[in-house]
């Protein structure tokens, strides 16, 4: 019942057109030379209700399949995909029925149809030159329906875009918005996603592994390190509990690079992570190995002995 009211409109149009273009002229209601024209103006009403009909008709079909798939929930990979395909399409499949609509309205004028027999005679010509002006567009086309059947992205896939993270908030039929963390959007035609590479963080599972880079002098103890990182991961939610490494990753003439790796069940969470880790293993160096921060050492010479030597 909710889904009816969206029909009142397009069936006062069709019932007005029913109207203006048999009862008017069946029961002679006004004078004859308005016949013609009130029957053009029914059958315009009638192709424009039809439309708005079938458009109505699809938009509710896809509520209604679409209910039961909530994007919102965290294992949305399936939701996800459907929701991409059928907005898509639904874009699609609008734009063919309104260019229905319109070419049978104009072919209603027989103006309009004298000039279509002569632009279809010189079909050859036109068609080049309308394919040359329009390719940037219809590429674009095609590549938002390759998107729908391929779906290198879907709605809200975590994406790295042209060195921006964010997430796909729309896929149009020739454009992709993409929510940027700062609350931008970066509006992205659709061919781009078959021109550049691009990152994908959400393609198949939205786990996701954290980094944190620790700069530390040769004299730390990597073994309470190793144990400060456990302690750290399994008193916070934001840990998984599947990844939990560090290791010494480079070694310098001035200090080594250690690397702890954990992971998270989301991008989000896991930035979450990397920064809580980041801070409190900075904080145990600094209370338990101070002598063990990063140190430059110089060493100087007394000039004295030199010139003795």
């Amino acid at each position: 019942m909710k889904h009816t009211k969206r029909f009142v409109i397009p069936f006062l149009l069709l019932l007005s057109a029913i109207f203006l273009k048999y009862v008017v002229k069946q029961y002679n209601i006004i004078d004859a030379d308005f016949h013609e024209t009130l029957s053009i103006v029914g059958s315009i009403l009638f192709i424009v209700s039809l439309a708005w009909v079938l458009i109505v008709t699809l938009r509710i079909f896809k509520l209604i399949f679409l209910e039961k798939y909530d994007i919102s929930q965290e294992n949305n990979l399936r939701s996800r995909k459907l929701h991409t395909q059928f907005n898509i399409l639904e874009r699609v499949i609008i734009f063919l029925i309104v260019i229905v609509a319109i070419g049978l309205i104009l072919m209603l004028f027989e103006d309009v149809r004298r000039i279509g027999i002569s632009v279809f005679a010189s079909a050859g010509v036109a068609g080049i030159i309308i394919g040359l002006a329009a390719q940037r567009v219809i590429a674009a086309v095609l590549a938002g329906l390759q998107i729908a059947i391929t779906q290198p992205i879907r709605l809200d896939d975590v994406v790295i875009i042209e060195n921006e993270w964010g997430r796909i908030e729309e896929i149009a039929l020739t454009y992709v918005v993409v929510h940027i963390w700062d609350k931008r959007r970066l509006i992205v035609p659709s061919t781009y996603f078959f021109e550049k590479p691009f990152q994908n963080w959400t393609r198949t599972t939205s786990e996701i592994l954290g980094t944190v880079f620790l700069y530390t002098d040769y004299h730390v103890s990597f073994d309470a390190l190793r144990d400060e990182l456990t302690r750290l991961l399994k008193s916070t939610p934001l840990w998984d509990g599947k990844v939990n490494v560090l290791q010494v990753t480079d070694a310098k003439q001035n200090g080594v690079e250690i690397r702890a790796l954990m992971s998270a069940k989301n991008s989000a969470t896991a930035w979450d992570l990397r920064v809580f880790i980041r801070e409190k293993m900075i904080e145990f160096l600094q209370k338990n190995y101070p002598e063990s921060l990063p140190k430059t050492r110089v060493l100087i010479e007394n000039p004295e002995k030199q010139t003795e030597k």
